[in-house]
């Protein structure tokens, strides 16, 4: 052989043992790396034809290169704009279920007060007309306050339900003693005197729970939708830290400058990156579950217990009793406020002469079940039974959407890595990208949540460092717990230690048999002070609760039918 072969190829075959194993001419080509980088909107003034050296690379392995400083900058974001898209769409199913359940549900609810004042005051202007109007504010304003409790406003609903009770009291008694006149502060002694009176017999009372668990219950059950709303729009908008995005180029990207744009990442190897990217919305998890948890008691609540069906039948007897208590015992009830408040001034001689039972009875009578209206008024009755019925699927609707949506932080990285756009899938561990080359990703992979990450491969996390914003809406579902917690045992936290009597039964009342005054005994004409935190606790507690504005509405309709007869 001549002497200048072997000089040629003893050169030659160290060429080829200094080459990246692996090498050939087509991946030393750039090509596929300009049409992916290129697809993805970037200028291929970036990109050289050819790999070039790596020593500039900050990220990515410091080999033959299809990336320029330029490209790794650039594809670094990109990376972060991906991540941050990637959790914003996994999450959108449970952003979603809470903005479109809020919005319904908030729309039902406003929906059945709206009919329900609508209701009544069209039949009883069409009916009563003057008669009603002059009695109107009583009914427009417990309205105004229902509505107002709904929306967060500072209602305490038992005493404004007392209040109710207390002005119709004021407006009966004056009807049922014609003969005198009463001034303001001798209505006012009248109404004090509600509670140790009982002229409605125990009506106000049972309404007054089954009416507070109601609203107590759906006010709560809206603001934990808003709540839950609130939080996951927040969460889902995360803010990569320098390491987490550093991870991501790795991840994505570095199998571009490697000359691999069609090798996606290895599945564990993006389960440890998302880990480590989402270890404080993992740690949401455990106080996100308790919250769904909680949602779904008070779900149940309205369902059941809160039934607007199971009141509306027995509500119109319930009140046909209060207003015959008032007709049969008015005569003990005058004398006892005539006692306690003194004797009041004859009235004028016009409205002296018409005897008190005759008055009495020409506005109040037993009432009778048949007597149920069938026009105008019963269709108002029966929409409002149709749109609680709405609603009510419309709970059950949330309950199987809040199910979905536990643990759906510690999810997301199995979410995300499962998505065929994202990783090579677990069925191909040996052909996917491990951060380094082509090939089975070896490290194992990691816990969920931030303590769990001090030994993370992928991502560098200062687990001594709690995302501050992350534990303020972990906050924000403990607050919101506790509040359905409470709503589930038909108590309003923020008025729960109005009164040192609380009950445990549930009711949210606090006043018991063997403390409550039970009969009414003056000593003095002058009108004792009265606690307007007193509170009462249901004796049938243990039984299901009947609820919702229906009970108010069909109780003040029918005391004001009798009203204004």
């Amino acid at each position: 052989m001549p002497s200048w072969i072997g000089a040629v190829i003893l050169p030659l075959s160290g060429l080829l043992l200094s080459l990246p194993a692996g090498a050939d001419v087509k991946a030393r080509s750039c090509g596929e790396v300009r049409q992916a980088y290129g697809a993805k909107g970037f200028s291929l003034a970036d990109i050289p034809y050819q790999e070039i050296a790596g020593e500039h690379l900050r990220i990515c392995p410091q080999e033959y290169t299809c990336c320029t400083t330029e490209m790794e900058d650039k594809l670094s974001q990109q990376s972060k704009l991906e991540f941050e898209n990637l959790v914003e769409e996994t999450s959108h199913f449970v952003r979603t279920t809470f903005v479109s359940r809020h919005k319904k549900f908030d729309e039902f609810f406003r929906e059945l007060l709206e009919n329900a004042e609508k209701s009544l005051n069209d039949m009883f202007v069409r009916t009563y007309g003057m008669l009603y109007m002059q009695n109107s504010e009583v009914f427009q304003d417990l309205f105004t306050e229902l509505k107002r409790y709904y929306t967060g406003g500072n209602v305490n609903l038992e005493e404004m339900l007392n209040d109710f009770w207390a002005r119709l009291l004021e407006r009966m008694f004056q009807l049922i003693n014609p003969q005198y006149h009463f001034s303001e502060d001798y209505l006012e002694c009248v109404s004090k005197y509600t509670d140790q009176l009982k002229p409605f017999g125990d009506v106000p009372r049972k309404l007054k729970i089954q009416v507070t668990r109601a609203f107590i219950a759906a006010r709560t059950f809206v603001q934990g939708l808003t709540v839950g709303r609130e939080v996951a729009n927040r969460v889902s908008k995360v803010s990569p830290t320098p390491g987490c995005i550093r991870a991501l180029m790795k991840m994505l990207y570095c199998p571009y400058c490697r000359g691999l744009p069609t090798v996606r990442p290895c599945n564990n190897y993006c389960l440890n990156v998302m880990k480590g990217c989402l270890a404080n919305q993992a740690d949401l998890d455990t106080e996100w579950n308790l919250f769904i948890d909680a949602m779904l008691l008070v779900a149940e609540r309205l369902e059941g217990p809160f039934n607007i069906e199971l009141v509306m039948d027995p509500i119109d007897v319930k009140i046909s009793e209060a207003i015959m208590n008032m007709q049969e015992n008015s005569m003990q009830v005058s004398a006892k406020v005539f006692q306690g408040c003194g004797q009041p001034k004859p009235a004028p001689a016009l409205r002296s002469a018409r005897s008190a039972p005759e008055n009495f009875n020409t506005r109040f009578r037993p009432y009778n079940p048949e007597e149920r209206p069938t026009t105008a008024a019963g269709t108002s009755l029966d929409r409002l039974r149709i749109v609680w019925r709405t609603m009510q699927h419309s709970v059950t609707d949330i309950k199987e959407k809040l199910k979905l949506s536990k643990k759906v932080w510690s999810a997301l990285p199995y979410t995300i890595c499962k998505d065929e756009s994202v990783t090579a899938g677990t069925s191909n561990e040996e052909e996917c990208w491990n951060g380094h080359s082509k090939a089975r990703y070896l490290p194992e992979i990691m816990n969920d949540g931030l303590t769990n990450q001090i030994n993370n491969p992928e991502v560098d996390v200062d687990i001594t460092r709690p995302d501050t914003f992350i534990r303020q809406q972990i906050m924000a579902l403990r607050v919101m717990t506790n509040k359905l917690k409470n709503a589930y045992n038909g108590n309003d936290v923020n008025f729960q230690d109005t009164s040192d009597e609380s009950s445990g039964s549930g009711s949210g009342s606090g006043c018991m048999d063997d403390v409550c005054p039970t009969e009414f005994e003056f000593v003095t004409t002058e009108a004792p002070a009265v606690d307007p935190d007193r509170r009462e606790v249901d004796s049938s507690a243990g039984q299901p609760g009947h609820s919702l504005l229906s009970a108010a509405l069909v109780s003040i309709a029918l005391v004001l039918q009798r009203l204004c007869r």
